[in-house]
């Protein structure tokens, strides 16, 4: 009789971790693996569509209201349902506004990032000054801003395009916390960058005639320590001015790296390993695979 009892009360006890691990939230958590995964499982179709899965809300930040760069917009999922998102800050390039990468704010937020978009304090600002206002824009966006509370600030992410491109290396090597650096036809005088750790993907264009990807991006790609999870992205038929309007190919790789290293995402990864071979839109993909090893 007490062995019928033990049976009963062990098929008692299994039915009941079985219904706790069905149930939608634990069984999501239980599949993931990763607490920062947001969205559903990526496809094809989706890393290359106009929006992703989440609604988006937008916030203009003045420039009176901050220092160390020249406001901005934030772009953010307006769901609370999942937590905090990881956030990324994107700088224009020389003589260009916030409207040139404005493209990038929805696109990315939709697919479950933070976003700002920022203005410099001059349109004239040099990379190094550049990488100064991403970082100050990162301090606002984490602890004084009005969605502060709906980005974990312990993943962050930079990009740029031109010398917001070269503002973006800068940014990295300054602060190696970051979690992904993505810089964009980037410019700079420096050529060198093997004290970043921050994983960067360098993306470039062929038909670039202010900064040519063989003293520009390449170099930046090959000075970065061998041992870090890095990219180059040569863009077939493009230009330096190519990030200005919206493009599927940077859209695709940009968050798919960023997913990848920001959300620990894994499952983006199969978007950049094995490497993409040259296509209608890409000229050249170099990288280290697999990642995060």
């Amino acid at each position: 009789m007490r062995r019928h009892l033990a049976a009963a009360s062990a098929a008692t006890a299994t039915a009941a971790c079985l219904a706790l691990l069905l149930a939608p939230g634990v069984q999501a958590a239980a599949s993931a693996g990763n607490p920062y995964e947001r969205g559903p499982a990526p496809t094809q179709t989706g890393v290359e569509a106009l929006r992703g899965s989440y609604a988006v809300a937008e916030t203009s930040v003045s420039s009176l209201a901050v220092t160390g760069f020249g406001g901005g917009t934030i772009y953010y999922p307006t769901s609370t349902a999942d937590g905090t998102f990881g956030a990324v800050v994107i700088s224009p390039g020389f003589t260009a506004t916030q409207s040139s990468i404005a493209w990038l704010g929805p696109r990315l937020a939709s697919q479950g990032f933070v976003v700002f978009t920022i203005d410099t304090l001059t349109t004239l600002d040099q990379p190094d000054s550049r990488g100064r206002q991403l970082l100050a824009a990162l301090d606002h966006l984490t602890q004084r801003s009005t969605v502060r509370g709906r980005v974990d600030a312990s993943r962050l992410g930079v990009m740029g395009h031109s010398m917001g491109g070269g503002g973006t290396l800068e940014a990295a090597k300054s602060r190696p916390s970051l979690k992904a650096a993505v810089p964009l036809t980037a410019w700079n005088t420096d050529k060198t960058w093997p004290e970043i750790t921050t994983p960067t993907l360098v993306i470039g264009a062929d038909g670039d005639t202010i900064a040519p990807v063989a003293t520009h991006s390449e170099p930046f790609y090959e000075s970065l320590p061998g041992s870090l999870d890095k990219g180059y992205l040569e863009l077939n038929g493009a230009t330096h001015f190519t990030p200005n309007a919206s493009n599927t190919t940077i859209a695709k790789y940009s968050l798919s790296w960023l997913k990848r290293f920001i959300d620990d995402d894994t499952r983006y990864e199969q978007f950049l390993c094995p490497l993409p071979r040259p296509s209608l839109t890409i000229e050249e993909y170099r990288g280290s695979c697999p990642l995060g090893s």
